[in-house]
């Protein structure tokens, strides 16, 4: 079993019980605890769980489910809020955003208003709020469904083809060391073709997604034009992460 796939189980052990035992992990996987503790080390270097004798326990301040797709999450939500608040400046009237599916931009979608507008995006439920707003223009690639999301290579292809002025993207984890970050590598493609036909890229994160990393990286901190997270994140961390190309703001 490859690295990745031992750290995605080793999490959602810790998701549903809140702790894990090397000796365990070690005959579950058919592997040395040598290879589990190294597996531990490198969760916690993420900023994923806290290592203990004998094992692991879930981080002391849980961020929202680190796990992919997580349909609806409503954790840290007036964070959310204020930061699609604050996202909401940069959208005029006849703009072509984009929309990445997550938490975050669905509070974006339920703040548009309705008036002329282009919106691009791959989540149902981003798609289900923006549909009754008859003057936004809402463009669905195809694919398949995948929970609240529509992937697949269809939506590439399709996504390739587009010219976006904004978008608003999404991340599981930021971190200095591993940039943008998510489990799932289904995302990853779709994600990156957002990027690359977006003029402007603003990511969109509350204070408990930096210092994290999840499994894997999409992108760097210099991809992104802004940052806007919520006043929860710490001084210390924006001093850290405003010394990058990317603009960082907090949303009051």
């Amino acid at each position: 079993m490859l690295a990745a796939a031992r750290h995605q189980i080793i999490l959602e052990r810790l998701l549903a019980e809140g702790a894990v035992q090397v000796s365990e992990l070690s005959e579950r996987f058919g592997v040395t605890p040598k290879t589990i503790r190294e597996d531990l080390e490198k969760l916690e270097e993420k900023g994923l769980l806290r290592r203990t004798h004998g094992g692991a326990v879930a981080s002391a301040e849980e961020a929202e489910p680190m796990l992919p797709l997580q349909i609806p999450n409503t954790k840290h939500l007036s964070e959310k809020e204020a930061i699609a608040r604050h996202a909401l400046r940069y959208i005029q009237p006849n703009d072509v955003i984009a929309l990445d599916a997550g938490s975050t931009t669905l509070e974006i979608a339920k703040r548009l208003p309705n008036e002329p507008l282009t919106v691009l995006t791959n989540d149902l439920l981003i798609m289900q709020e923006l549909i009754g707003k008859d003057r936004i223009r809402l463009v669905v690639p195809g694919g398949y469904r995948q929970r609240n999301v529509l992937i697949g290579n269809e939506a590439l292809d399709w996504l390739n083809r587009l010219n976006v002025q904004k978008l608003f993207l999404t991340a599981t984890g930021i971190h200095e060391k591993y940039g943008l970050t998510v489990f799932t590598g289904e995302l990853i493609d779709l994600k990156k073709a957002y990027m690359t036909n977006a003029r402007e890229i603003y990511c969109v994160a509350d204070h408990t997604k930096f210092d994290r990393a999840a499994l894997l990286t999409f992108a760097s901190l210099d991809e992104v034009d802004v940052l806007i997270t919520d006043a929860g994140l710490t001084d210390d961390a924006v001093r850290r992460y405003e010394g990058g190309r990317a603009t960082l703001e907090r949303a009051l």
